[in-house]
């Protein structure tokens, strides 16, 4: 039973589900489009705001100096997941809309999450220093390279909103302003934000659900379910699961053929192997035309489910193997 309930969504999946019925059903027009738009644009400056106010510059510093993980997360993150997307192409263009294979690559550009990585690093008892640094590392680094790599994997530009320079300086203004903002201030709101985590969790998760609420809004009012048949979305599912199995393994003999500890091999499967939706899905509405942000982020979200489901199945097993191999040892090899 405990198994089972790692393929029970959380309730904030179930809320992204039910936000996109909502717009689906009640989409935004004409002014209160505007209007959503706009407190949109402010709840993404607050939440990377709180970020940057909440990020532990001690934490980093701590993992910073294994320069050998990190490059390899990094190269995992933004090398080796762009490279599948692009070699995948025959497989996923047949089972996929257009607009769909879209998503899939940008889902590939995007940064590594944070706090799952770093909890389920935690939970199966790997580098959780490092995991802190690699993770936060991907997301800074990503705000400059997600765009750049979009522009260069992804063929069709008619679907973003501008140029490369005009959406790393669109995301530069909404985003790394905001963080950067958060941090210099840290000394100031940095206790507070560690004693109210629950605000910016609430932050965290309503500015998702307001960007999926207008981007599905618009693409609704585009007519993006009349041209998104089933068979795609099963498609999806199947090329998502792919994907997700192919960079597990991949990171995992990676990882042990360049001779890391285990400590260190679960961080590099982690941090290597999953994409943020918090990062994602904020950045997909400024690369990317209105229109087509519906569509483009319903990769990333199914990916994001899948990735909490089978990461946290993966750090409970191993996890639980590890406290049997220590009940097993003798008394004084686990004193020593």
């Amino acid at each position: 039973m405990r198994r089972l309930t790692y393929l029970i969504p959380d309730n904030f999946t179930l809320s992204l589900v039910g936000t996109v019925i909502f717009a689906s059903l009640l989409p935004c027009r004409g002014e209160t489009a505007v209007a959503v738009n706009w407190l949109t644009n402010i709840a993404i400056g607050l939440l990377f705001f709180l970020h940057g106010g909440k990020l532990s510059r001690e934490a980093v510093v701590a993992g910073a100096t294994h320069w050998r993980l990190h490059v390899v997360v990094l190269l995992s993150t933004f090398v080796m997941f762009p490279l599948l997307g692009l070699a995948l192409k025959p497989l996923v263009a047949p089972l996929v809309t257009p607009a769909l294979y879209t998503g899939i690559l940008f889902l590939c550009t995007l940064p590594s999450t944070v706090q799952s990585s770093i909890a389920f690093t935690s939970i199966a008892r790997g580098n959780v220093p490092a995991a802190v640094c690699s993770a936060s590392a991907s997301s800074l680094i990503g705000i400059f390279l997600t765009p750049a790599l979009v522009s260069v994997v992804v063929t069709n530009h008619a679907a973003t909103s501008g140029s490369g320079w005009h959406t790393v300086g669109a995301i530069v203004m909404q985003l790394l302003v905001p963080f950067v903002a958060g941090q210099l201030l840290r000394p100031v709101i940095g206790p507070w934000l560690d004693r109210n985590r629950r605000v910016l969790k609430f932050v965290d998760q309503g500015s998702i659900l307001l960007v999926v609420y207008t981007a599905f809004s618009e693409a609704v009012n585009e007519g993006l379910w009349h041209h998104l048949p089933l068979a795609a979305l099963a498609g999806l599912f199947f090329v998502n699961a792919v994907l997700l199995a192919i960079a597990l393994g991949i990171t995992t003999v990676t990882s042990k053929r360049l001779g890391f500890n285990r400590e260190d091999q679960i961080t590099i499967i982690f941090c290597g192997s999953k994409k943020s939706l918090a990062s994602g899905i904020p950045m997909a509405k400024v690369i990317f035309a209105s229109q087509a942000v519906g569509a483009v982020v319903l990769p990333l979200m199914l990916f994001h489910q899948m990735q909490l489901m089978v990461c946290a199945a993966l750090a409970q097993k191993w996890s639980m193997r590890d406290a049997r191999a220590e009940r097993s040892q003798p008394a004084g090899a686990q004193q020593h």
